[in-house]
């Protein structure tokens, strides 16, 4: 069962009671003094400051981090039942008009705690309702410049629906709040759930296919280096190593994802990376683009591995967008120091509508005609984990501007 119980309520129940014991206070002060009605001062007053001091402790209580059980907050509710049927009882009884205000404890409780609970408390507001009715002492006779009895009870109950009223309103729109943000956290919590879960099918396939890639790789690899010994003319050996540096990258690569899966890999899987090599990487693999860099980063930047990825992500994404738009250009503004990566790029295509997600949170979802839509989510799942920041903005023009900072030291 959902346990609504938490530091919020408390302190939302402490500043409730703050102000019962200020509208109590002024209540005794006014009906024994300009009042005159013959009340026994002594038993309200000792009502007013036993919850002053429990309130004390309450507000002591919620300066601590540990969160409180619902047994916890229906102890608070408990006292304040009690105080007020104390009140009531040396206050009039069943003549008092402030009688309703039993029903307070359980329309906070509601919202408050777990349904055993709330008959708890409405069974503590029903029997505090009855002891205080049947067995506290009649209101004197009134009379005087404030009118009879009749009319001082009227008084009190507008007096009560304005109190009761501000209290609901108070407790009820903050509860709402509370629960509409809690809404929107389970649903954050339940996509990011659901895309991880996506995320680790995805890698632990992706470690399988390397595991099965890693052999025909290594002979062709062989079978190049056959072919440039065996070159005719120096094209054709310009060629070969070309074929063999872009087999070396997707040997890397397959290195990478099948490490994971090796158990004895964690050591290489952490090793930090080159910037400017995850750079010339990109660029050897997409050598039509035209790649216009900028920005000041070290000249042996090191990073962690997760942040080579979603750069080349991130290049992929906009190399891909500026030459379906007919544009072979890519911006890349990178920057780093003290306070971590900073990267801003830059494509030239047609930009994304205002319909479309900027940054998708789903797997497989994309606008490109032979996407996979695996790119921008993993990016951002990437950014998240690193405890970054990644958005995206149309530019004035034509071309998408994505930008991400990343919290992390400038170098291992």
């Amino acid at each position: 069962m959902l346990n609504r119980a938490s530091l919020s309520s408390l302190r939302l129940f402490c500043n409730l009671r703050w102000l019962g014991i200020a509208g109590q206070a002024l209540a005794v002060t006014v009906a024994t003094g300009p009042m005159h009605i013959a009340l026994q001062p002594l038993p309200l007053w000792s009502g007013v400051a036993a919850l002053t001091l429990f309130n004390v402790y309450a507000w002591r209580r919620t300066r601590k981090a540990e969160e409180p059980g619902s047994a916890e907050i229906f102890c608070h509710i408990l006292v304040d039942i009690i105080v007020l049927t104390w009140m009531v009882f040396w206050s009039g009884g069943m003549e008092n008009p402030f009688l309703s205000l039993f029903l307070l404890p359980m329309a906070l409780s509601v919202l408050a705690l777990p349904a055993v609970w709330v008959w708890c408390t409405t069974a503590a507001s029903i029997a505090g309702y009855l002891v205080s009715a049947l067995f506290g002492n009649a209101l004197p006779h009134v009379h005087g410049a404030f009118g009879n009895a009749f009319s001082l009870h009227k008084a009190g109950m507008m007096a009560n629906f304005a109190v009761s009223a501000l209290v609901i309103v108070v407790f009820f729109s903050r509860m709402a709040s509370a629960w509409r943000e809690h809404q929107r956290e389970m649903a954050r919590l339940r996509e990011q759930f659901a895309r991880d879960e996506g995320i680790l099918a995805l890698a632990t396939h992706a470690a399988s296919v390397a595991h099965e890639l890693n052999t025909p790789l290594g002979t062709l690899m062989l079978m190049v280096d056959d072919l440039v010994n065996e070159a005719q003319t120096d094209a054709q050996r310009e060629e070969y190593l070309t074929l063999k540096a872009l087999l070396g990258v997707c040997r890397d690569r397959v290195r990478e994802l099948a490490a994971p899966a090796d158990g004895e890999g964690g050591d290489s899987v952490m090793r930090p990376v080159h910037l400017d090599r995850v750079i010339e990487r990109w660029q050897l693999i997409r050598p039509t683009i035209d790649l216009h860099r900028s920005g000041s980063i070290a000249g042996n930047e090191m990073v962690d591995p997760a942040v080579g990825y979603l750069l080349q992500a991130l290049l992929n994404n906009a190399a891909d967008a500026s030459q379906e738009a007919g544009s072979a250009r890519v911006d890349l503004e990178l920057n780093s120091g003290a306070q971590g990566v900073r990267g801003d790029i830059r494509d030239y295509g047609r930009g994304f509508g205002q319909a479309q997600p900027a940054l998708p949170s789903q797997l497989f979802r994309t606008s490109k005609p032979e996407g996979m839509g695996i790119g921008l989510a993993l990016s951002h799942a990437t950014v998240e984990r690193l405890g970054g920041e990644l958005n995206m903005r149309a530019t004035e023009g034509q071309g998408v501007r994505i930008s991400f900072a990343l919290p992390l030291p400038a170098g291992s």
